[in-house]
């Protein structure tokens, strides 16, 4: 009979630390009320895999990887040329904004084989979306599996070049005593999705959802990470979404990419300055015309002077 062992810890829900300890402040990240106790079980042992050490110059020497191209300029563009292999993203954004419309056109666009993980809707409802926007399902797998263990063997199966996880809030891993979306269970399942990224080469998108601050839910160490952190922005008066990268470890952060919402999806905006210059009228005193730059791309906006 396998002996389970237990360990009970606190953990900070807002950096992500545990503590052997309950405290009113985190030590770590000096917040009031962030730590919660949470169980980790485990069977038995765990074998742990070990990765071979190459001399630098045989690295170096190796071909460039090269990196899988979303079909999209504009996501291109704040990914730094396109997804790397290997890397894990977090896109993160408000509810409706189109993280999920955002990722089924990423899985289309890229032109290989790719598993979309969607634990919060069903296979009817991610097809009815797909052929709304055209989506390529030729090399497209979709489960709605939500256990972590699950999702791996899913990968081990079809060996796919990217996995995009529907939301990281909904992935859980049986052995930990807590809640689908708890901090602990983020930070098991994201750590666990950062090893088989590097192990396997795989490209992997996660998505997240955002609290009322505008930050992403869920320990602040899910955003350290990963590789790459992006924001979806959109007001709900308008069409308009923005694509930005907060962080990117293989690009120019702070990057965007313009985008407008219609009813095949996302259409990209190649010429953003014309489209915030559309309503600009002439000869009006107080206004001018400045120069953004966001990112490597310079935006023409106008200022008013009220």
């Amino acid at each position: 009979m396998v002996k389970i062992k237990s360990k009970i810890a606190f953990l900070c829900s807002s950096c992500g630390d545990d503590f052997p300890k309950w405290n009113g402040q985190c030590p770590s990240c000096k917040e009031w009320g962030t730590l919660a106790e949470f169980k980790t079980t485990k069977k038995g042992k765990t074998i742990s895999t070990q990765r071979e050490s190459r001399p630098l110059n045989i690295i170096l020497g190796t071909d460039s990887v090269e990196r899988l191209s979303t079909g999209l300029i504009e996501v291109d563009r704040v990914f730094g040329g396109g997804l790397l292999p290997g890397s894990l993203v977090l896109l993160g954004g408000n509810p409706g904004v189109g993280k999920s419309t955002l990722a089924l056109h990423i899985c289309s666009g890229i032109k290989k084989k790719s598993l979309y993980i969607s634990a919060e809707e069903s296979e009817e409802q991610v097809a009815l979306r797909a052929k709304r926007l055209n989506i390529n399902s030729e090399d497209l797998f979709f489960s709605g599996e939500n256990e972590i263990d699950g999702i791996l063997n899913h990968l081990e199966r079809i060996q796919p070049e990217l996995i995009i996880v529907d939301s990281i809030q909904t992935i859980m891993n049986s052995e930990l005593d807590s809640l689908p979306g708890s901090p602990s269970q983020i930070r098991d399942c994201g750590q666990r999705f950062l090893e088989t990224a590097k192990h396997k080469n795989v490209a992997i998108m996660i998505v997240g959802h955002v609290t009322k601050e505008g930050t992403i839910a869920g320990p602040k160490m899910l955003e350290h990470m990963v590789d790459t952190v992006l924001y979806m922005e959109g007001d709900d008066r308008y069409d308009y979404r923005m694509l930005r990268s907060k962080k990117n470890r293989f690009g120019a952060t702070h990057e965007v990419g313009i985008f407008q919402m219609n009813n095949s999806g996302l259409e990209e905006i190649k010429n953003p300055s014309e489209m915030f210059l559309a309503e600009r009228s002439f000869d009006i005193p107080g206004t001018t015309i400045y120069p953004s730059l966001e990112g490597t791309r310079p935006i023409l906006v106008e200022v008013q002077a009220l």
